[in-house]
């Protein structure tokens, strides 16, 4: 049996957002019958997703916009906050 992938839906509040003198990319999606995810990318190119996810791209919205209102832009560019994920450099 040949399973496809699912699609994944971009949203158009996707994009990227300058504010505070700083630009992220704002990435909200999801899978197919999935609620959205919201993803930020710095411009380091680190990504930062959040846990939960979100019944419409516009709450998604209004989260990454809360974020900004109580912790300002420079939260995204905090490498202090970033788990790094193990790597294998062999």
């Amino acid at each position: 049996m040949n399973e496809s992938e699912p699609e994944i839906i971009d949203s158009e509040l996707s994009g990227h957002v300058t504010k505070e003198g700083i630009t992220v990319e704002l990435c909200i999606y999801r899978l197919e019958n999935t609620d959205w995810s919201l993803e930020v990318i710095n411009s380091k190119g680190t990504s930062i997703v959040w846990d939960d996810l979100f019944s419409s791209d516009h709450d998604a919205l209004d989260e990454f916009n809360k974020t900004i209102a109580e912790e300002g832009m420079a939260s995204f560019e905090d490498d202090e906050n970033i788990i790094q994920f193990p790597r294998n450099d062999n």
